[in-house]
């Protein structure tokens, strides 16, 4: 038997193929040539010509899958970190690293270090640098427009931090849902345990963040009041870092008495600058948390600190294995979804060993 297979262009990242092998002849032996065509993922064809001495009366039509590996041009990405030295985002460049490795791509990777003017940098290098896609997450939303100019017009997937006017797609936190988890946790613990009496609302923000600060932090607002009102709310702006929430909530306290202060942030970073301020001030009894993004530089607290109610998950390490693939299929022409969310996991100490190692805790 001799056997042919050509393979056309395109890439394949998924493989469902349709076999169709029609063979027609009057009773007999005779020479019959079968042609197949197997289609994957409509990119993929595969053509292979059959030649033998076959005994055929009917025509036939089958399905079966098969795996089919195209050569492929190595693809260049660009991604820009919003700062690696914040615990989430390691956890998510180290995924995207990882993915960008197992699939062979070329990942120019740059810190913007939280730096607008870095971030900038980071887009001049790659279109320089000839990246085909870009992954963005900077944190400074008001400056995605020349970000977005001088990296030039390819795909680009936001991370977190909506990046108009050239994303393809935003991947990350369905931002008011996560809020709303948080907040319905705190609003339930005070009403339950409390009658809904207590001191303060201290919300801990990044107004930086534009569209994904208002998101969260407004259905932090919504989630809490299902079940309490809010009394004497105090916003904090650029305290989604931990020395500057350090700094805020230790001036906030000092003018602030009261037992039962609900604490409320952005993600993990501005919590551990609240705790910081109450265990300096000897008040840690005094202050109820619930946190974003359930990094590990949380986890112990939640364990131990009976005053953290609950931190919303979303599991930063796996963004690589949604990002990657995604821009992919963009810098390949292919349409994808405009929301990639992350899931999201209310965490408390009731359930954190279930999820987490804190074995070290």
């Amino acid at each position: 038997m001799t056997r042919k297979t050509a393979l056309g262009g395109g890439r394949k990242w998924a493989a469902l193929a349709v076999v169709l092998a029609v063979a027609a002849a009057a009773c007999g032996s005779e020479t019959v040539t079968v042609t197949e065509t197997v289609v994957v993922t409509e990119e993929v064809v595969v053509t292979s010509v059959v030649t033998e001495e076959v005994e055929v009366t009917v025509v036939e039509e089958r399905v079966v899958e098969v795996e089919v590996t195209a050569p492929q041009e190595e693809i260049t990405i660009g991604y820009i970190s919003l700062g690696d030295a914040v615990p989430f985002v390691k956890l998510v460049s180290d995924g995207i690293k990882e993915e960008a490795e197992r699939l062979g791509v070329n990942l120019i990777f740059c810190d913007s270090e939280i730096d607008a003017a870095k971030a900038l940098a980071c887009a001049q290098d790659f279109l320089v640098r000839g990246a085909q896609g870009v992954l963005n997450f900077q944190v400074f939303q008001e400056s995605s427009p020349e970000i977005c100019a001088a990296h030039g017009d390819v795909p680009v997937i936001a991370i977190d931090i909506i990046q108009p006017p050239c994303q393809t797609a935003f991947m990350g936190a369905n931002n008011r849902l996560a809020g709303q988890l948080g907040g319905q946790a705190m609003g339930r613990y005070m009403q339950e345990n409390f009658d809904c009496d207590y001191t303060a609302y201290v919300s801990l923000e990044s107004t930086a963040a534009g569209a994904a600060n208002r998101d969260r932090m407004g259905g932090y607002r919504e989630g809490f009041q299902e079940f309490c009102p809010i009394v004497n709310e105090r916003i904090m702006d650029g305290a989604d870092r931990t020395d500057p929430a350090l700094e805020q909530v230790t001036n906030l306290l000092t003018a602030l008495p009261g037992d039962r202060i609900v604490v409320v942030a952005i993600n993990e970073d501005g919590i551990l600058g609240a705790i910081g301020a109450a265990n300096t001030l000897g008040r840690q009894d005094d202050l109820y948390y619930s946190g974003q993004g359930t990094d590990p530089s949380i986890w112990c607290e939640i364990k131990n600190n009976d005053n953290y109610i609950a931190s919303v998950a979303y599991f930063p390490e796996r963004y690589g294995t949604i990002l990657v693939p995604a821009i992919l299929n963009a810098v390949e022409g292919n349409a994808i979804a405009g929301q990639l969310f992350t899931d999201h996991q209310l965490i408390t100490r009731d359930n954190i060993d279930d999820i987490y190692d804190t074995s070290d805790c």
